[in-house]
């Protein structure tokens, strides 16, 4: 496979941990996003942060930044969107900024089942991780006209493309993320 670009996101408000910026709360002593750096890093070959708040604080991290180009915190899609439009490699990973503990073997699993379909996402049992995918970053335009009719729903834009589910039963904690405070405290 190609070069692969990881998109983190890193965009959303994070209501259910109080508002506040979750990739940047601290878990063991780091920020949740550096854990999440860390561990895609050596997957990918550039890594872009999609941010709409604390711009600086994640540029601090050492890669380009870009915020939504559509308003309003739209969701992953939005950030997925943004990413999309910063990469330059054919295809690229996202992962959520609050998954700390994502498997380091993630893009090459995702890669090998991608073949001809779009999108490759991982799943755990009955459960997809919708955050969790390798795209062809071809599928932008796609996805800014799903976008422009104001869909936001990630699962209503995967039923549009062609898909392959692949399991990570054998490492299902990896997907744990952090979305209220109790969570971080008990991580």
């Amino acid at each position: 496979m190609e070069g692969v670009s990881g998109i983190v996101l890193a965009g959303g408000q994070g209501r259910r941990m109080g508002g506040v910026d979750k990739g940047l709360q601290l878990l063991r002593g780091k920020p949740m996003v550096a854990w999440a750096l860390e561990r895609l890093t050596p997957q990918v070959a550039e890594i872009i942060v999609n941010a709409n708040q604390n711009l600086e604080a994640y540029a601090a991290f050492g890669h380009r930044v870009v915020p939504d180009a559509i308003g309003g915190f739209a969701g992953p899609l939005a950030g997925l969107h943004a990413g999309l439009g910063a990469v330059r490699h054919a295809f690229a990973v996202t992962v959520p900024c609050d998954s700390p503990f994502l498997p380091l073997d993630l893009v090459a699993r995702l890669g090998k089942a991608l073949q001809a379909n779009d999108l490759a996402v991982a799943k755990t049992g009955d459960q997809a991780h919708p955050v969790f995918s390798l795209v062809r970053t071809s599928v932008r335009a796609h996805l800014e006209g799903f976008l422009s009719g104001g869909g936001r729903k990630i699962d209503a834009w995967y039923a549009t493309l062609k898909v392959v589910e692949v399991s990570f039963d054998d490492e299902a904690d990896a997907f744990r993320n952090i979305n209220t405070r109790e969570e971080l405290k008990d991580a």
